[in-house]
């Protein structure tokens, strides 16, 4: 087997081109750019924009042909895009893309491939343009695609790529409204489809006391819960929300939302949620008896998890919970005293009672509006507190915290409002 070596005189114009085109790049290397005036500056950098644009077309049509001759055959690659990863180092995804392009160039899109040629469209735009001509239905004529093309390509003057992928979605209500509307609603069906596949939830505990997740949920829950996020952050009343002891400290946005979401898990109804093992998913707290009598000390869910005496009065405000007391005697086991019943979140009817005669959190010299408001227990939970109006009044989240904490003593007031100071 004999190779044919050709001179450069000899090689294919567009291999002379190559050779030269990194000589003059070579001897450009050390030229400084800062020596530009602003003029040349602006011009050269929106010139070699277009350049490498038709750089990349050329590229292109030299790849499509490459892909025709099978190159890869010669290093046993599996494909034209598994060489072009192995020789220029880009990612396989990226190598298969570009090969994909090329071809699709090469066997059509002339009026894109034109573009790219003379550097009215950058890579980017050409892929989104042809990505957008292949997404029409199979019922879209040969000269609709063509008059969708030529638009897409004008419009690449105007529109970035990102623009431009929106608008190539929406070109074909242009030329056929009703198919439009059922190619949309089939390409909607089937995201969300996958998307519901796709879902999932994990949750890993840390050493710290604190979880870590990451999640995946499809569009139309995302939204309903950052909606649901979103009016627990409103920047009107958002730093009356936060539990840290300096109420000034300002919470980054990945540390509101998470406090929102906390918030959100505490006032979900646990008569509204499905039922597992014969009763809806309730908490169940496990308290001693001669800690719940002092407040001092540590509760335990019945998953395992530790949690304040203070957290767990908080939780039994908002949330239904089951207590499950028992006292522990010496030289015995440990015996159940009182397994009670779930205290729930105040009625709808409850909560307006108490807006119409709270107006808003009850505690001296805060004005935070009823909306913004929990109901808590005057008499706790842990104490037999009922859940009802004369026993119910309006705190705002910052407060309700003060509330069940140890540090600090709630005063009655006749005037119906109360007062807390903190423990010396």
């Amino acid at each position: 087997m004999s190779t044919t070596i050709r001179t450069e005189d000899q090689a294919h114009p567009i291999a002379r081109f190559s050779g030269r085109l990194h000589r003059v790049l070579d001897g450009l290397a050390e030229a400084p750019a800062w020596s530009m005036t602003p003029d040349e500056q602006r011009t050269v950098v929106v010139g070699l924009a277009r350049a490498e644009a038709r750089l990349a077309e050329l590229r292109l049509r030299v790849l499509a042909a490459a892909d025709r001759n099978d190159v890869a055959a010669d290093s046993a690659a599996t494909s034209t895009g598994a060489w072009l990863a192995q020789v220029t180092r880009r990612s396989r995804g990226a190598a298969h893309a570009e090969v994909a392009l090329a071809v699709a160039l090469d066997t059509g899109f002339s009026v894109t491939r034109d573009a790219l040629a003379a550097g009215r469209v950058d890579v980017a735009q050409a892929a989104v343009i042809v990505r957008s001509i292949q997404a029409l239905p199979q019922g879209v004529s040969v000269v609709d695609r063509g008059r969708t093309e030529a638009h897409l390509v004008r419009a690449a003057g105007e529109f970035d790529a990102a623009a431009l992928k929106v608008l190539g979605r929406r070109v074909l209500e242009v030329i056929d409204p009703d198919a439009a509307d059922l190619a949309e609603g089939a390409r909607l069906e089937a995201e969300e489809a996958a998307a519901a596949r796709a879902t999932f939830l994990q949750l890993s505990a840390n050493p710290d006391g604190s979880h870590t997740g990451r999640f995946k949920i499809p569009a139309l829950h995302a939204a309903m819960l950052t909606k649901m996020l979103h009016a627990f952050t409103n920047p009107r009343h958002q730093h009356q929300h936060q539990h840290q002891p300096n109420s000034r400290v300002r919470l980054s946005r990945p540390e509101r939302l998470g406090e929102a979401f906390c918030r959100l898990l505490e006032r979900v109804p646990a008569d509204r949620l499905p039922s597992a093992g014969g009763m809806s998913a309730t908490v169940v707290v496990l308290l001693d008896y001669d800690q719940l009598l002092s407040g001092l000390g540590t509760a335990t869910l019945d998953t395992g998890q530790p949690l304040s005496a203070g957290a767990a009065r908080q939780l039994a405000c908002e949330a239904g919970i089951v207590p499950a007391v028992w006292r522990r005697a010496l030289g015995s086991p440990s015996v159940v005293l009182d397994l009670g019943r779930r205290t729930r979140l105040h009625t709808e009817a409850q909560r307006t009672a108490l807006t119409i005669r709270d107006r808003g959190c009850t505690t001296v010299g805060c004005d935070r509006p009823a909306a913004w408001c929990h109901a808590h227990h005057d008499q706790p939970w842990s104490q037999g507190g009922p859940t009802s109006v004369v026993n119910g009044r309006l705190l705002c989240a910052f407060h309700h915290g003060k509330a069940h904490s140890l540090a600090y003593v709630t005063s009655h007031l006749p005037t119906g409002q109360i007062q807390f100071h903190r423990r010396t």
